[in-house]
């Protein structure tokens, strides 16, 4: 129970498992934005879950497409923000009424007026830095190793290229249908992505397309 929650939190990151026998999944490059965007869209239909797009620019309407909802930052922010709101209430009242007393003028030892510019910068200050953590933290980030790393063509993505990859984790994963369903919304080629950890390896098994041209 335990695994399969982690292993669905990680997805949730991008964070994919591959299989045992070291399959990570399979990545498919479309033609151009509105080809990957209604690929996207066929894979969701299908019942997949542990998928992801790339692209070189953002495609507008790709959320709705793979059914993602609402980004969770926001919440992260606030979440943030309302905690240094407190730490700097807390803080003054601390310092000024118990740690360190002064009887100025017969004035309250707290008072929220005068406490209000330290307030107002511990609350943007804590809801800053929770936004970027939690930006990082959803998005699985820092990560400088994906075994999408090994295919040679994947490095056009940022380029003129526009892929999608189908993680072998899904519980609707499977090899030949899978392959199929992604020839059947239009893919130019589909390769199989091994995780090879930190060996080095040839790229994944291109199959389609390319390969009938090359034995041609």
């Amino acid at each position: 129970m335990l695994k399969e929650l982690t292993r669905e939190t990680k997805a949730t990151m991008g964070i994919y498992e591959p299989r045992r026998d070291k399959v990570y999944g399979l990545l498919a490059e479309f033609s151009d934005p509105g080809a990957l965007l209604h690929a996207a869209e066929g894979v969701r239909e299908a019942g997949y879950k542990h998928f992801d797009t790339h692209s070189p620019f953002p495609v507008h309407g790709m959320d709705r497409a793979m059914g993602l909802g609402n980004s969770k930052v926001g919440y992260i922010t606030l979440v943030g923000g309302i905690t240094g709101l407190a730490v700097a209430t807390w803080l003054q009242w601390w310092t000024g009424g118990v740690d360190y007393p002064l009887d100025i003028s017969g004035k309250p030892f707290f008072a929220w007026e005068p406490s209000i510019p330290i307030m107002f910068e511990l609350t943007i200050l804590f809801a800053a830095l929770a936004a970027v953590a939690g930006m990082f933290a959803l998005n699985g980030l820092p990560r400088p190793y994906n075994p999408l790393f090994y295919s040679e063509n994947f490095s056009r993505v940022t380029d003129d290229a526009f892929f999608l990859h189908v993680a072998a984790s899904d519980g609707r994963f499977d090899m030949e249908k899978t392959e199929q369903l992604l020839r059947d919304l239009g893919a130019l080629y589909v390769e199989v992505i091994e995780d090879l950890g930190t060996e080095q390896g040839p790229a994944g098994d291109v199959r389609g397309e390319a390969v009938e041209k090359a034995q041609a």
